[in-house]
């Protein structure tokens, strides 16, 4: 067979098996009593060894073979459940995801991961405590449970009733799947499809998410409303490999409102002749809300992108036409174009919302990473996450990994002190870190907080003078916001500067460039023993954005609306200059100016008696005035990229398309503050 086809599919659910299996391996090194944990860990292990010997990877096969063995002592209470033994799954968990990276890149799963079977055989002498008493019934338990009859709301009997005076038979069907299936949710979907070729699926047990996810054991059940005989249904199902019919039973849905019977006869595993029901055409009202079965596909990143794309060439052209609508006076055509901007507004916001992922996609990888590091220097950490359902553009996504790993590995590393430090200072022998994140209007708010040493400021100004990064005099009257902020100085971070400043210096310079280049800010509080918040604000999207055009000489450029507070005008005489810096006066506070004819060396001509319009935008707590031509305007803007070529300008975060044709530049107000 060729299983070329399911390549893709098998690669997208590895991952997802082996996040499980690392999600539920630090559940159990918490909980080593949790048999539903265990039982979890062997079904994505057994399932992702049945993938893998489906597509003929060897390798894999064997090491999640040899990793079932292993937990089976667990199990069945020979080896405890200790930081080593989890340890040597670990390592079995990133040997298997680099033979999936090699699949992905090469093709091919090679790997030398002979050691860590030696390793798993050698787990039974690793005893380390007494192992828990799992209770050997439970997997009996559940069969029984499997075996009960489907219980029925009023909903579902409403349905049925509604269903027979149309001359609808309603059946209720238990599916068996193989010992050893691989795919499940393949299988169930497969399923399915054949049963809604002949009618309406009304209920499902357990759920179509579970299905999709799977999260069952061998066999599910569904009810089904149909005008097709038994026979028929029975014969398609028993097309599909892999797949048996365990029972067909018909429901009487007259007895359904009897007190004594609202639940379906459990049938024994036959497959006899069914009597074949009258028929007749069902309403399209009765459609039940569980009858879409699959709710969810997966999406390619790259057609998502490309959407986007043509969603952005939509725009362009509306603004084209609506440019072309006011200089001609056509009426209809406004009209129209009225009625088609409503439209590409839902549509544009329609696939924003199909491109936002929740951020415990990258939140994820944090729980072992936090274990780890924290196993290797000997500190004691309770890691909490918070707000793993908030939702991010899938570009904003795919960058802000690199940033978040670099503040937890500071944290861990040199702002939460030794265990004896901690209690020495009055402090829990375990250490708090706190991840988290919410919506603050078009904004996320990603935080970083441990309950460490803090940040030493003194010695940081010290330092700052040292360097000569601030004269005697600056270091002297320096406020602790504007101290701070010379942690994001590239070159700040050295040697000395660790083992002084506890390592907050260290690559700081890199996140904030990353943040910045997303279009955020971050900040840092801190107190002394007390311990550190790193905090970074995000915009949701970076794809198509609200802009005001601005004229400058004969160009026009476009400010992110985001990052403006307010425009006003001032004419050449209200400008004042303080230590070499044109300044103005708004409402009673001085306010720095930035001409952008000069920042950007555009010629705009004698205007120096001419009004000049300024445009405040703010960056964290600072606002700054920029100085500019004319206001053109609002308008709804496409960012695209400037390509590799004219990528990193100062000043630059992109480029747009107006209406007219003509390209405008985007001004990043981050790196002109």
């Amino acid at each position: 067979m060729d299983v070329s086809q399911y390549m893709d599919l098998f690669l997208a659910e590895a991952k997802e098996h082996l996040d499980s299996l690392n999600e539920n391996l630090l559940a159990l090194e918490k909980e080593p009593g949790d048999i539903k944990v265990l039982n979890e860990i062997f079904r994505s292990a057994h399932t992702l060894k049945g993938m893998a010997a489906t597509m003929g990877f060897e390798g894999i096969t064997e090491l999640t073979h040899e990793m079932e063995s292993a937990l089976m002592l667990f199990k069945e209470g020979k080896v405890a459940v200790t930081p080593e033994v989890v340890d040597v799954l670990f390592r079995c968990l990133d040997t298997l995801d680099m033979m999936i990276e090699n699949i992905t890149e090469q093709g091919e799963q090679s790997y030398n991961y002979q050691p860590l079977i030696e390793d798993l055989r050698k787990l039974d002498k690793m005893r380390g405590g007494q192992p828990p008493a799992y209770p050997q019934e439970g997997v009996q338990q559940g069969e029984a449970r499997q075996e009960q009859p489907m219980e029925f709301n009023e909903f579902d009997i409403s349905v049925m009733h509604a269903a027979a005076k149309s001359r609808y038979s309603s059946y209720y069907i238990k599916i068996g799947l193989a010992p050893g299936t691989v795919m499940k949710s393949v299988r169930a979907f497969m399923v399915f499809r054949a049963l809604e070729e002949y009618g309406q699926i009304i209920k499902c047990q357990p759920p179509a998410q579970d299905l999709e996810e799977e999260k069952f054991d061998d066999s599910f059940e569904v009810v089904f409303l149909t005008q097709e005989p038994a026979e028929k249904i029975l014969q398609s199902l028993e097309k599909i490999a892999e797949v048996s019919v365990l029972s067909l039973q018909s429901i009487d849905a007259d007895r359904l409102g009897e007190d004594d019977s609202n639940r379906a006869e459990t049938a024994q595993p036959e497959k006899t002749a069914m009597p074949e029901k009258s028929a007749g055409q069902a309403a399209v009202e009765h459609d039940s809300a569980g009858g879409a079965a699959f709710r969810t596909v997966r999406v390619d990143i790259g057609r998502l992108d490309n959407l986007m794309n043509l969603v952005g060439e939509l725009v362009i052209n509306k603004t084209r036409l609506e440019q072309i609508g006011l200089t001609h006076r056509i009426t209809d055509l406004l009209e129209a174009i009225e009625q088609m901007g409503r439209l590409t507004t839902d549509l544009q916001n329609l696939v924003m919302k199909v491109r936002m992922v929740p951020i415990k996609q990258v939140f994820n990888r944090f729980p072992r990473m936090v274990r780890d590091l924290a196993r290797e220097l000997n500190k004691e950490v309770q890691f909490i996450m918070e707000g793993q359902d908030t939702e991010l553009d899938r570009t904003v996504i795919d960058e802000i990994g690199d940033p978040l790993v670099h503040l937890i590995r500071n944290a861990l590393d040199h702002g939460i002190e030794q265990p004896d430090e901690r209690i020495k200072a009055g402090k829990e022998k375990t250490a708090l870190l706190r991840l988290a994140a919410r919506h603050d209007g078009n904004n996320v708010i990603i935080m970083v907080e441990d309950d460490g040493r803090g940040i030493d400021i003194e010695k940081i100004r010290r330092k700052a003078v040292e360097k000569g990064l601030l004269t005697g005099k600056e270091g002297e009257y320096a406020d602790e916001g504007e101290i701070l902020k010379l942690i994001f100085q590239p070159g700040f971070s050295t040697a000395e500067v660790v083992t002084d400043l506890s390592g907050r210096g260290v690559g700081m310079d890199v996140v904030k460039s990353k943040i910045e280049s997303l279009n955020g800010n971050i900040s840092i509080e801190t107190k002394k023993n007390v311990g550190t918040k790193v905090i970074i604000s995000l915009p949701l999207t970076l794809a198509i954005i609200q802009a005001l055009l601005v004229g400058i000489g004969g160009e026009q450029y476009a400010i992110p609306l985001s990052s403006i507070d307010e425009t006003t005008f001032i004419l050449p005489e209200q400008i004042k200059t303080v230590k070499n810096q044109e300044v103005m006066l708004l409402r009673g506070t001085v306010l720095p100016l930035l001409r952008l004819d000069r920042l950007l060396d555009i010629p705009t001509g004698n205007k120096s008696n001419g009004e000049l319009f300024v445009v405040v935008v703010r960056k964290g707590e600072r606002r700054v005035g920029l100085v500019v031509d004319l206001l053109v305007g609002q308008q709804e803007i496409v960012i695209k990229s400037l390509g590799q070529l004219l990528t990193g300008i100062r000043g630059i975060a992109g480029a747009t398309i107006l209406g007219n044709g003509q390209v405008s530049l985007i001004l990043d107000v981050n790196s002109l503050v």
